[in-house]
């Protein structure tokens, strides 16, 4: 099958299904040096492996990575770094009576139109479990850019009816509490929202909020492969992603352009107006001190409602990204289908499914942003001259 990779200068490409042997990835591109062991991996898979709570499928999966190549003595090689997960706690056994069936809300039915066969085993290549490779990939996009000095962060924003509240942000609560929000009040009233759905055998959807720092001003390319663009089609590849939006997303679509517009404001640094009292200008050829990017002055937005992103180009503030997700489609209760001869069937789905699919997600958006980012920011090196003499010693 074509697009199982993501990448221009940093790639993954993903392989394997939900009950086959394992999964993995391959990472290619990722610049040799880069201090890098199967901890710092670990780390991310553990943040998405079933089994953690009652809102999670009950498979249980250990999600054990090992590094196979790429990696020599603590460090990248420069060569494809490959990973693999193996599954351990498939129960193929339990998709059996669905195998000649289409669950409504799945990608049963396109895939066989696609195909002519699929993998009804959990939905094979479909799965959520093919995010293992994504997340794998993704913390090594992190390493990389926390040597850039950019950081990738997300959590739950909503789950069914029940949102965050900015008045009680607290983003320690969103690695502590079993659904990933940054509110324990808010995830007190989700926690009960999900246990009356539980109790009649239905399930949730949500948003998943991404904020990204660090990111200088000018990633991104200005037509087709815009940094927001690139962002959304990661984001959007993710399974049971509905829904994407940068910054003020739709809400803009109902604001004026007095509102919406983000004004400029200028910064100054002690050493850019030490260097303006000595009678050093912008274009002047002054010293190195005084010609430095601390010595500039720094533009900087009196508000982001354009959520760090404009003409496809960052423009130095945080890039906020939101993915609406649909409710699990796998619910405990009978519903209204066709089987591959065209008949009219009904079917009431068995087996370990999560009630809500968010609380797991919130690391594959992190993963999906991380190595998009890295990838653009790596690409955009050579967008001038001075950067490519700089390299070559020019």
């Amino acid at each position: 099958m074509a697009g199982s990779t993501w990448g221009t200068m940093l790639t993954m490409t993903t392989w394997g299904e939900s009950h086959g042997r394992g999964l993995g990835v391959t990472v290619d591109g990722c610049p040799a040096g880069l201090l890098l062991c199967e901890e710092d991996i670990q780390r991310y898979l553990d943040r998405r492996k079933p089994g953690q709570s009652r809102f999670t499928t009950a498979r249980q999966e250990g999600d054990q990575v090992e590094i196979l190549s790429g990696v020599f003595e603590g460090r990248t090689t420069g060569t494809p770094i490959s990973m693999i997960v193996r599954n351990t706690d498939q129960r193929s056994h339990d998709y059996s009576a669905i195998m000649d069936v289409y669950r409504p809300g799945h990608a049963d039915y396109p895939f066989d139109e696609k195909y002519g066969f699929r993998d009804y085993r959990g939905g094979g290549r479909s799965s959520g479990r093919e995010t293992v490779g994504r997340v794998a990939a993704g913390a090594v996009a992190a390493k990389l850019l926390a040597e850039l000095g950019v950081t990738v962060t997300a959590y739950t924003k909503s789950i069914g009816p029940v949102t965050v509240s900015g008045d009680k942000f607290d983003p320690e609560q969103a690695s502590v509490n079993r659904l990933c929000m940054p509110d324990a009040e808010a995830a007190a009233r989700a926690e009960r929202y999900l246990d009356g759905l539980m109790a009649g055998g239905d399930s949730a959807g949500g948003i998943v909020e991404c904020i990204m720092r660090g990111i200088p001003a000018g990633v991104g390319e200005p037509v087709f492969e815009k940094l927001d663009a690139r962002l959304t089609h990661a984001v959007m590849s993710i399974g049971a992603v509905k829904g994407v939006e940068i910054g003020d997303g739709f809400a803009a679509a109902g604001s004026t352009g007095s509102r919406n517009n983000d004004s400029f404001r200028n910064g100054r640094t002690t050493e850019a107006a030490e260097c303006d009292a000595a009678g050093a200008s912008d274009n002047d050829a002054v010293s190195d001190s005084c010609g430095s990017s601390e010595a500039r002055k720094a533009v900087y937005k009196a508000t982001n409602h354009s959520g760090g992103i404009l003409g496809g180009i960052s423009d130095g503030d945080v890039v906020i990204l939101r993915a609406a997700f649909k409710p699990t489609p796998s619910i405990a209760r009978a519903q209204q289908t066709v089987n591959r001869s065209g008949e009219n069937v009904e079917i009431t789905i068995k087996g370990r499914h999560d009630p809500v699919i968010v609380p797991r997600a919130v690391v594959v958006v992190e993963a999906m942003c991380a190595f998009t980012v890295a990838d653009m920011m790596l690409l955009n090196m050579s967008a001038r001259l001075d950067n490519v003499k700089r390299v070559y010693g020019r």
